[in-house]
Formats: C-alpha cells, sequence, structure tokens
C-alpha cells in the first residue's frame, strides 16, 4: 500500500444534497482535519433543508464536526429528492461555491450513489472543480450501492466512536431510519480500516489525479 501526505491544507470545500450527509460519508475526516489544521476554512453546500430543523441541526453538528474551523455553511431549499428537476439552480450554486474561495480539496458523493440527488452532485462536481482534488464520499443508507473506494483515510484512536457519538447527539430526525446507530457506522469504518490495514477509515473514490514526479 503506498501512502500520501496531502501537507498543509488551509481551505476545502464541501458539497451534500442533505443536511448529515457530510457528517456521515466523511465525519471522521472532518474531525482530523479541524484538529491537525487550527482555523482551516472549511465552506459547505448543502441543497435542501433550509428554513427546517434539519438546517438547525445542521448548523450545530458541522459545528461541532469542526470545532475551531472557520466554517462557511450554506443551506438551499431545493425539496428533497427533486434535485435534478433544479438542475440550473444547483449548477449556479456549485459555481458560486468554487468561485468565492481557493479550496485545495473538494469534497463530494461519490458518482456510483443510488440517490439522484448525491448523484447529481457528484456529476456537477467536477465541472466546476477542474483542477481540484476532488474525493466522492460514501453515504451509509438503505441500498445496496457501497462502492469500491479507491482513497482511504485512517482514523486514528476513538475518532470513529466520536463520528459515532455525534452523528446520534445532533441528527434526532434521523433516528427512526433502521440503519441510523452507532453498530452501523462503526461496522462501515471498520470493513475501511481493514481495507487499509488501520482499525477504522473513512473511504473515498478518487476519478482523476495528476502526479509530479521531480518537481515543485
Amino acid at each position: 500500500m503506498i501512502r500520501f501526505h496531502t501537507g498543509a491544507i488551509r481551505e476545502i470545500a464541501l458539497l451534500a444534497a442533505h443536511c448529515d450527509d457530510l457528517a456521515i460519508g466523511m465525519g471522521g475526516t472532518l474531525l482530523t482535519l479541524a484538529a491537525a489544521v487550527p482555523g482551516v476554512r472549511i465552506r459547505a453546500l448543502v441543497l435542501s433543508g433550509a428554513g427546517t430543523e434539519r438546517a438547525r441541526e445542521e448548523q450545530a453538528a458541522l459545528e461541532s464536526f469542526c470545532p475551531g474551523a472557520d466554517l462557511d455553511l450554506r443551506i438551499l431549499d431545493v425539496p428533497d429528492g427533486y434535485a435534478p428537476a433544479h438542475w440550473e439552480r444547483v449548477k449556479d450554486a456549485v459555481a458560486a461555491l468554487r468561485r468565492g474561495g481557493h479550496a485545495e480539496v473538494v469534497f463530494a458523493p461519490q458518482r456510483g450513489d443510488a440517490h439522484q440527488d448525491h448523484r447529481l452532485l457528484a456529476e456537477l462536481a467536477p465541472t466546476e472543480f477542474r483542477d481540484h482534488l476532488l474525493l466522492g464520499y460514501e453515504i451509509l443508507k438503505w441500498e445496496n450501492d457501497t462502492p469500491q473506494p479507491t482513497v482511504f483515510h485512517p482514523l486514528a484512536e476513538g475518532v470513529a466512536e466520536h463520528k459515532a457519538a455525534l452523528l446520534l447527539k445532533h441528527y434526532p430526525s434521523q433516528r427512526h431510519r433502521d440503519w441510523f446507530d452507532e453498530q452501523s457506522f462503526l461496522a462501515l469504518t471498520r470493513l475501511r480500516g481493514v481495507q487499509c490495514r488501520a482499525t477504522h477509515a473513512e473511504a473515498f473514490l478518487l476519478d482523476k489525479a495528476t502526479l509530479t514526479f521531480g518537481g515543485a
């Protein structure tokens, strides 16, 4: 297994269709980044939930997942499940996120996600973030669309458990779902850990990357 270090990261951009997607897909990575880079700038776009309890959950959750970060969260009111019908608005929002900062890494849903809202963001992200490291996160849910990831982020001891605890604390609106529990979240991070020789990990998909050998 080959291990790469990103070096210092000053800003990241996050794309999500729904409140809780980011925390489920990469909550451990957010906790790690916030601890490793105090004051890291995090700019996040969530398509649905504005003006609802879900938006309040999301704001509180991301503040807990990104302690000390410079967090800029924008939540839209695109109807859940109907993002493709609002293609132009979503496209404009993604473009605005790209223009509004200087992200070194971008996180978005992975292309093989079965949910149409997630998949739309996965398709639009590389059309705007053309020269960025773009990593697709996986979202645990009932569909059998679990991907074969290509990039792994091992989590330090206790981070996976902290992630699961924060998910249960901050998203009470989702507790009725039969998969929304500590066992499910830890099972996936444990599986990804096995696949990269770690106890727990989060995994991502990478479509394309450019390598520079022997140069600055």
